[in-house]
């Protein structure tokens, strides 16, 4: 592929750690660029992304090569049509936003406590892995139907998934580790929806929809990986981004209104799914390129969310700018966070346990962190001091 001299010489290392500047250029020259990086085109442009994810007749995630798919079969994310519309139905009224706050806002409040009660005597900790990974994987596991015990378990097995799905992203085959996880947490999980406890989410779906016990797995598994990666990574980078900014912080312990601007303005900066795949069913153009009929397309969310012509000043934490809830940091159209009310909730629980109950909460100054990753992305540390009673 030809005459894309900046998607050529994108790196993968680059998109990993810091792509926010080679984002920048592609967007402003190249919005829909052949990156053989990635092994397709990259999308970086607001509105190209938009049209893009809306419009699933001509890009459509169902394709051999959909990487989620191959590690946990066909899912919601990775179906179209009316197929897609069959996975996802049974899913959608648990988690509209007053059930959301009927179900899981109790628990997630209580589970938050739980944790700052561990926390708190230490005066020091990193939260992503101490708060925001047990958080969202105990309210996650527990809404499917799992006990509190098994959710160090569930972490160790989606972390291998993860890294199976990032693996096949790359461009290597499906490593026999993802496989053994998914086999682990399958077998757990056709125990819960056979039991058809009404209790759980997945017994509940058992024992009323037409989805076979494979498919309500493989669609279990996909509320998983929000439910635990991108919830971890959304409560983290929030965290990071907050106590990063002074004033943001003030006006987050000040007001329940700003302490969710705050965690707005950081999913538009940096969303935790950093990318989502498409494939063209046609030959077609988009934003001045032709995209080849079965092509994968990646559209990139943290590109389109600093997108200037969309967001003035797009590099700079602005919690108060007027068009905020504009970013795609829940992608949109058919393929729209499913889960999206229950991850907000648990990040403005999950902020305002920490402010509240954590005094003068800082960034640990001697251990800097940022937030990495390629698909997924988040600070692998949350390194954070607070003021201890003696």
């Amino acid at each position: 592929m030809t005459g894309f001299p900046l998607g050529a010489a994108v790196t993968i290392p680059q998109l990993e750690r810091d792509p926010h500047g080679v984002l920048a250029r592609l967007r402003e020259r190249e919005p829909v660029s052949w990156v053989p990086a990635l092994e397709g085109w990259l999308v970086t442009r607001h509105d190209l992304a938009l049209e893009v994810m809306r419009d699933a007749a001509t890009f459509t995630v169902e394709d051999p090569r959909f990487s989620t798919a191959q590690v946990v079969g066909p899912s919601m994310l990775s179906l179209d049509g009316e197929r897609h519309a069959r996975h996802r139905e049974p899913f959608v009224g648990p988690f509209r936003p007053g059930a959301v706050r009927e179900r899981f806002a109790q628990t997630v409040a209580a589970e938050a406590e739980r944790l700052i009660d561990a926390l708190a005597p230490a005066g020091a900790a990193e939260l992503r892995r101490s708060f925001a990974g047990p958080l969202a994987a105990a309210t996650i596991t527990r809404t499917l139907g799992l006990g509190r015990e098994e959710v160090s378990t569930v972490l160790e097995r989606y972390d291998a998934i993860v890294a199976a799905v990032t693996e096949i992203t790359e461009g290597r085959p499906l490593p026999q580790p993802g496989r053994d996880a998914f086999a682990g947490l399958r077998a757990r999980l056709e125990q819960v929806i056979t039991a058809a406890d009404q209790a759980s989410l997945l017994g509940a779906v058992g024992a009323s929809c037409t989805l076979s016990t494979e498919q309500i797995v493989s669609n279990a598994a996909v509320l998983l990986f929000g439910g635990i990666e991108t919830t971890e990574g959304m409560i983290a980078t929030a965290a990071l981004a907050a106590l990063a900014h002074p004033s943001a912080l003030a006006g987050a312990l000040r007001s329940p209104d700003m302490l969710e601007l705050a965690i707005e303005e950081s999913l538009r900066l940096e969303p935790a799914a950093a990318m989502v795949d498409r494939y063209a069913t046609k030959n077609v153009e988009l934003g001045g390129a032709t995209i080849g009929q079965r092509e994968l397309v990646h559209v990139s969310i943290t590109a389109a969310n600093r997108d200037p012509a969309v967001f003035a000043e797009p590099d700079r934490f602005d919690p108060s700018r007027p068009n905020l809830r504009r970013h795609l940091a829940f992608a949109q159209g058919p393929h729209v966070c499913v889960g999206v009310h229950l991850a907000r909730l648990e990040a403005r629980i999950a902020l305002a346990a920490l402010l509240r109950r954590l005094p003068g909460l800082r960034l640990d100054p001697e251990r800097p962190s940022a937030v990495r990753g390629l698909v997924f992305r988040k600070p692998p540390g949350v390194h954070a001091l607070w003021y201890t009673t003696v």
